[in-house]
């Protein structure tokens, strides 16, 4: 197969997805890379001239990448994951109302353009947790105590765009994030970005079924097939406080073929009749990765398939 993958330049020496090209490349596919953050991109001709079975995306939140992925999608091309659900929880706010109205135990939430309207939210909410509606990889996220404190934070929150506003789950100081690769999941355990303590190593630890169901029903709520939920375990139960389309999938035992597999299953499920994935112990004659240039040609041919929901790694050697 042929694959694209929509790479940040935060993300080019990361061990996710660059294991997963060299572990597609192993197994004799070709993988395309595109850097969007760090090309001059001719919007009208990068979804023109090429022939991929599948896009993959692994991008911060709010860089060009998903705008490409989302091009694809709109020309009929397969994405792993689909782009709308990718939209769908990379804005925080949407992802709030979209889980909450389906279930999803996530906190109240608030939204905001400007940081000084998180003024009008009681007094009786805080402490807060407040964060960028398109943050990721806990950028600019600050536990803000009380409204006194609120006003110290305001211009420091001055440029972060929409922000949403959360009030705190208390907990012990650690999250779970669950991963969720070829439809199984895999739990560990971490410390949280608000109670940052060196002690706390990542480890996995075992899943109960009640976060389980939560983070399965994450996938079915949001359309995702490869993503991660970070979850708290709060005085009520746990409580979701975060969703990512491709996370890092620290700690799952072979992450790189689990998620090369499910990559490949994603996009063959949206070319065409499935066939099996090749082993790892018998690979064609594999093609280097290639990273592309910005006049990259990428056509569409009339009969690709729709969009499929899936899920993605990407980054390049």
């Amino acid at each position: 197969m042929r694959l694209c993958f929509l790479v940040e330049e935060h993300y080019r020496h990361d061990g996710m997805p660059n294991e997963v090209i060299g572990q597609l490349t192993a197994w004799g596919h070709r993988v395309d890379v595109v850097r969007p953050g760090g090309s001059l991109l001719r919007m009208t001709e990068v979804v023109d001239a090429g022939a991929h079975d599948a896009w993959v995306l692994k991008t911060v939140s709010g860089g060009p990448g998903l705008t490409l992925l989302e091009a694809a999608a709109a020309a009929g091309l397969t994405t792993v994951n689909d782009a709308r659900s990718i939209r769908g929880v990379r804005d925080k706010a949407l992802a709030a109302a979209i889980g909450r109205g389906r279930g999803l135990p996530l906190p109240p939430t608030y939204a905001v353009a400007r940081p000084e309207l998180l003024r009008e939210i009681p007094a009786a909410e805080f402490p807060l947790v407040v964060k960028p509606a398109d943050g990721s990889s806990g950028r600019a996220v600050h536990l803000v105590s009380s409204p006194e404190r609120l006003e110290t934070l305001l211009p420091v929150l001055a440029g972060e765009g929409m922000l949403i506003a959360q009030p705190y789950v208390p907990n012990s100081g650690t999250d779970i994030k669950v991963y969720a690769v070829g439809g199984e999941l895999f739990a560990t355990e971490r410390c949280s970005p608000l109670h940052p303590d060196p002690s706390v190593r990542e480890r996995r630890v075992p899943l109960s079924s009640e976060v389980a169901a939560i983070a399965a029903q994450v996938g079915a709520v949001y359309g995702l097939d490869l993503y991660g939920v970070d979850v708290l375990l709060g005085p009520d139960g746990p409580v979701v406080v975060d969703v990512n389309d491709f996370p890092s999938f620290r700690q799952v035992p072979d992450a790189a073929a689990r998620v090369a597999r499910a990559v490949l299953g994603l996009a063959r499920a949206g070319c065409g009749p499935a066939t099996t994935a090749p082993a790892a112990t018998a690979p064609a004659k594999a093609a280097a990765p290639v990273t592309l240039p910005y006049t990259l040609p990428v056509s569409i041919p009339a009969q690709s398939p729709p969009a499929q929901i899936a899920a993605a790694a990407g980054d390049t050697v």
